[in-house]
Order: C-alpha cells, then structure tokens, then sequence
C-alpha cells in the first residue's frame, strides 16, 4: 500500500494559531563545530499537523498519551470541499454517511499555507460538528482549524468560541489539523494520525 505524509514540516515562522506561540528553530550543535547537528525548538503544543486530544479544550477529557496507539489509525473517507470560500460554513448535508472511522476535509486551505487568507478557512458548524460525533467520526482537516479562526474579516454571525472543538472533543471524537498532499490519497484510506 502506498503510504503519503500529510503533515507539514516545522519550521521557525510557520502559520500558527493567533496568540500562539511562534515557533523558532535554532541551532545548538553544528556540524562544524561539534561533529553532529542539533537543533533547539520553541513552539506551541498545536503547531503544525497536529492531533487535539480531548484535554484540548474539555476540563476532564484524556489527553494525547491517556489514548491508546491503536487510537490513532483510522479507516478515513476524504470529502472534497474545495469549492467552499474563505469563512465558509460546511453543513451536515455536505458530510457523507459513510461507514468510516474518520472524515478527512480537504478544504484546498492547504495551498494558502503562508498566505495572508490562511486564517479565513472554512469551517464546520455546530450541527456538523454532531452529524460527525453522531456517526462516530474523528475529523481531520487541511486549514488550522475545525472552528472559525478569529481575524478582522469574521462576520458577526460566525460561532464565537470553539464550539465544533467541544462537540467533537467532548464526545472523545479526535482532531487533526492542517493536513496536507491531499491529492495523495484516495477516496477511502487509512489514516494513521
């Protein structure tokens, strides 16, 4: 089976979560002065591709190292949004039904990495939110966020919080965030997060 990294690498500067720590790697060994290379980080619990635990945002949920491995691979379905635009809500009726243990939301927010639209993703609703929980799905998705991320464009309207986070999360249903090569994967695949 042909396997495909859909994870982003860490690097000093990369996108992160508004308030976030940002992340710098620097140099602590060096092949020319110590024979060998290795590198000091600093970043946020969440930086990059990332899986949210319950503890993330539920004061009695497990957290990542509670979860036992087998946890953590799952028979995913990819769902195609990429039509959806920036602050775009995605609805229960554009979430399939399918048997699987996870859905994988390729939003196309992947291929703004970097850019300054980044943070105005799509997003899902409460009620997709439950319509995952209901059907006992993990989420994961290629935007920083399952939730809206708060910029300057978000409209009034918009959910305030991280009610998707709590859905989820509260239901032990796991999260994995800013995916990425997700034209590298079929429609159904096993996803080991």
């Amino acid at each position: 089976m042909p396997l495909a990294d859909l994870s982003h690498a860490i690097d000093a500067g990369m996108p992160v979560f508004p308030g976030d720590p940002p992340v710098t790697v620097d140099p602590h060994a060096t092949m020319a002065d110590d024979g060998y290379r290795v590198s000091r980080l600093d970043l946020g619990s969440h930086t990059g591709t990332h899986v949210d635990a319950p503890s993330h945002t539920e004061a009695d949920g497990d957290a990542i190292d509670d979860l036992p491995v087998s946890r953590f691979v799952r028979d995913a379905v990819l769902v195609d949004l990429r039509d959806r635009g920036p602050r775009e809500r995605i609805r229960p009726a554009d979430l399939p039904t399918a048997d699987a243990g996870a859905v994988v939301l390729r939003t196309g927010w992947e291929t703004r990495w970097g850019d300054e639209t980044f943070l105005d993703h799509p997003f899902l609703t409460p009620a997709a939110a439950s319509h995952c929980v209901e059907r006992g799905y993990d989420v994961a998705i290629d935007a920083l966020n399952v939730d809206p991320t708060p910029t300057e464009d978000a409209p009034d309207d918009e959910p305030a919080g991280v009610p998707a986070h709590h859905e989820l999360l509260g239901s032990d249903c796991l999260i994995v965030e800013n995916l990425r090569n997700l034209d590298a994967v079929p429609d159904r695949f096993e996803l080991s997060m």
